[in-house]
């Protein structure tokens, strides 16, 4: 008897320690990404978005329990390392041309890495298509008043709403432009997601050149003998592959390993089971879109001209100037989320979207592409396209259901209007509920009598 309760007590002594191990385990999982969370939000807005290690704490990393993370600097290193209690240490730091990278263990910090070639010519244009301001006009249709009113109740409770910058472009022209404080016309911001709509631009000017079809299968190596092989590039631009994918930011999802943990974000997606069969179901994915900065990167023999290409075929083509896209350490774009630029180079790909691909006399991509990530995909109930964002269905009753926008975490919209001419572009740190796009970008379209 005595026996069978030494043996009975033994087993639950490993049961508890097995149970407690794995807690610490999965803890010490979370608190990595959650250091890895601060330590790179850190440096990006610090040395991409030049802004204070003062100001960044108390705007960009002053949420729970990311605040609590410990933060240090290394101005000569560029590079800002965060810790919770001393504990899950993570590093990120800054490389020229590609961003900031969290670093694995081990990195050596020295080891050479490629960035884009940027050509960057100014011309004698005014905004948008060159350097000069643009020139005082009026438009007798738009309520300059009511337009005012519209874009100060984007900033009002600002504590709430967490406006950052409001950009309004009627027919080619800003017609209105406001700041909270601290941000100005040449302030980078973080885009988050509205990267997702950088990279379907580049797909499809690369289909335009003839180097690619996004109607055929998906080239990913592992999915040749099994059942993902009837995935198409269009599915995962549609998010409608069918492949398992979690998309959550409050504890350890699919999407937080790959942005915080993987050194190679392109393999997280591809190596998800099938669920559904292909245009069946919608599921949003930031995966998806890593997988295809990964398919894109095969479409080129060296890894320079994959680097270059968005660059040279649409940033700086368009004159993006101010605009940086990151990569993991790997060197892979991080087409899901990461992509700085200020307000007014964001409103660019708007207006590029406006003018149906066509940039001041070129065509940059053929104008039946913005028709494609327009289309509403299947099962998504007409709010996503082709990488874009949609009101098909009028979900926002106050907007027009043609109208379509690039969109990010913390509610960064590049909103095209194709009907009324117009682009409205905001960035900031809040979404609906505590900002209401509808509400606000309805205003702002009232104001102008079309």
């Amino acid at each position: 008897m005595q026996s069978n309760r030494r043996v009975f007590i033994i087993f639950l002594a490993i049961i508890i320690l097995v149970g407690v191990v794995g807690l610490l385990a999965f803890n010490f999982r979370m608190l990595n990404i959650l250091t890895g969370y601060a330590a790179k939000n850190a440096a990006s807005s610090l040395f991409i978005g030049q802004r204070s290690l003062e100001f960044t704490q108390a705007h960009d990393n002053n949420f729970s329990p990311v605040n609590l993370a410990s933060l240090s600097v290394d101005k000569d290193k560029q590079s800002v390392s965060a810790s919770f209690f001393g504990l899950a240490k993570r590093t990120a730091i800054y490389r020229q041309g590609v961003g900031c990278v969290l670093l694995p263990k081990g990195f050596n910090t020295e080891t050479s890495y490629q960035k884009p070639n940027r050509i960057q010519t100014k011309t004698n244009l005014p905004y948008p298509y060159g350097d000069l301001p643009q020139k005082d006009t009026l438009f007798v249709e738009v309520d300059y008043e009511a337009l005012q009113q519209a874009i100060d109740a984007a900033f009002e409770n600002n504590e709430v709403q967490k406006t950052r910058s409001l950009l309004v472009i009627y027919k080619d022209q800003i017609i209105g432009e406001q700041y909270a404080e601290g941000y100005d016309q040449n302030s980078p911001l973080l885009g988050w997601s509205m990267t997702k709509s950088i990279l379907a631009t580049c797909f499809g000017i690369l289909q335009y050149r003839g180097g690619i079809d996004i109607n055929k299968p998906a080239p990913v190596k592992a999915w040749q003998n099994d059942d993902r092989r009837h995935i198409t590039i269009h599915d995962l631009l549609q998010m409608n592959s069918g492949l398992d994918w979690e998309e959550a930011y409050g504890n350890i999802s699919d999407a937080t390993k790959m942005l915080f943990l993987a050194k190679d974000v392109t393999i997280a997606q591809a190596e998800k089971e099938v669920l559904h069969p292909p245009r069946t179901h919608w599921n949003y994915s930031s995966g998806t879109s890593n997988l295809l900065s990964g398919i894109f990167r095969q479409q080129f023999e060296q890894h320079q001209y994959y680097l270059d290409f968005p660059y040279e075929a649409l940033i700086d083509r368009i004159g993006m100037r101010s605009m940086v896209m990151e990569t993991d350490v790997s060197s892979n774009y991080i087409a899901s989320s990461y992509s700085w630029a200020t307000t007014r180079d964001w409103a660019k790909l708007g207006l590029l979207y406006l003018h149906r691909g066509n940039w001041n006399g070129q065509q940059i991509f053929d104008s039946t592409w913005v028709d494609y990530v327009a289309t509403p995909a299947p099962n998504s109930e007409g709010v996503y396209g082709g990488h874009f964002w949609l009101n098909a269905q009028g979900a926002m009753p106050d907007l027009p259901t043609h109208m379509f926008y690039a969109s990010g975490f913390q509610g960064q919209y590049v909103a095209v209007f194709p009907s009324q001419d117009l682009v409205i572009a905001r960035l900031g740190l809040a979404e609906a509920p505590d900002f209401d796009m509808n509400q606000i970008f309805g205003g702002i379209m009232k104001a102008i009598k079309k």
